[in-house]
């Protein structure tokens, strides 16, 4: 599948900002099943300095710097890309091991330890009681890791509210986890935390969700949004991610931008500046299919 992707930041001050320093993850991932066509940054106003890297995980990372006073700062990140989809074989023996066996293997295996720094607390996912009693019910003895896996994703799926207006970005896990409402990114963090707190190693995945439901069947919660998932690590398979915001397994309608512990390291634009007072943000994503046709040219950097 290919799409065009476009994602646009607005923050407008109340007064002037006569200095900003800003840190962007916005462009997707190079992967076995996700090809990278072509990406592009713009800002407005235009930086005074500017440089592309990647962080410890291998995201990509944009950093500006905008000198120029100004009371409106926008970040648009266009990007068009090919994605594959990624079927299972349910019936390999990687995935039909018992959990127990992995997380066994965690603990003991060096080939298996740079998996292991994604079991350990993050800044917002606590290891807790709470966690664990919730994620036992889904990892009786023996049972496959995948099963275990599918049933945790549903049962979140289940179990949550989605209520974009019940939290943000610094509601803490436990609150989520006593009222039960939150958006992607908490169940994400659900997931994640619930996978850590019996041993496992679980990541935080953040990207894009785009649907096209036929007629008659309900569109997935998160479209043309900036969304997020989880993916737990099976050292004879390597990471397999899971969405329980919509109770699946990622496919080609997934689009993958950055991972880490948690949302604090893929955030997706943070930074500082100088003055600006209050301010207020928009996000606008658009994600558009499009035909195997040429695509034209990208629209060149700012």
């Amino acid at each position: 599948m290919k799409y065009r992707l476009t994602h646009t930041t607005t923050y407008e001050y109340e007064s002037l900002v006569s200095h900003g320093r800003h840190v962007i993850r916005k462009r997707p991932r190079n992967l076995v099943h996700q090809s990278i066509v072509r990406t592009a940054l713009q800002t407005e106003p235009r930086p005074s300095w500017r440089t592309s890297t990647r962080d410890y995980f291998q995201n990509d990372v944009d950093t500006v710097e905008v000198i120029e006073p100004h009371d409106r700062f926008v970040v648009t990140a266009l990007s068009e890309l090919e994605v594959l989809s990624r079927p299972l074989d349910m019936s390999s023996p990687g995935l039909q091991r018992s959990w127990e066996s992995v997380r066994d293997q965690l603990e003991r295996d060096p080939s298996a330890f740079p998996a292991r720094e994604m079991m350990f607390d993050s800044p917002l996912i606590r290891r807790s009681s709470t966690l664990f009693n919730y994620a036992t019910p889904s990892f009786p003895a023996g049972r496959p890791l995948i099963e275990a896996i599918i049933d945790l994703n549903a049962r979140i799926h289940r179990d949550f509210a989605y209520d974009p207006h019940a939290t943000d970005i610094a509601t803490p896990l436990d609150q989520v986890m006593a009222q039960r409402l939150g958006v992607c990114q908490d169940f994400a963090h659900v997931a994640v935390g619930a996978l850590r707190a019996v041993g496992l190693a679980a990541r935080y995945v953040s990207g894009y969700l785009e649907t096209m439901p036929p007629p008659g069947t309900p569109r997935l919660v998160g479209a043309d949004a900036s969304h997020a998932w989880a993916a737990v690590y099976f050292p004879d398979e390597g990471w397999i991610a899971f969405d329980p915001t919509n109770n699946l397994l990622p496919s080609e309608q997934h689009i993958v931008v950055a991972w880490g512990r948690d949302f604090s390291d893929v955030s997706p634009l943070r930074g500082v500046v100088l003055g600006g007072g209050r301010h207020t943000v928009r996000v606008g994503v658009d994600v558009v299919r499009i035909g195997t046709e040429s695509l034209p040219p990208a629209p060149a950097p700012k």
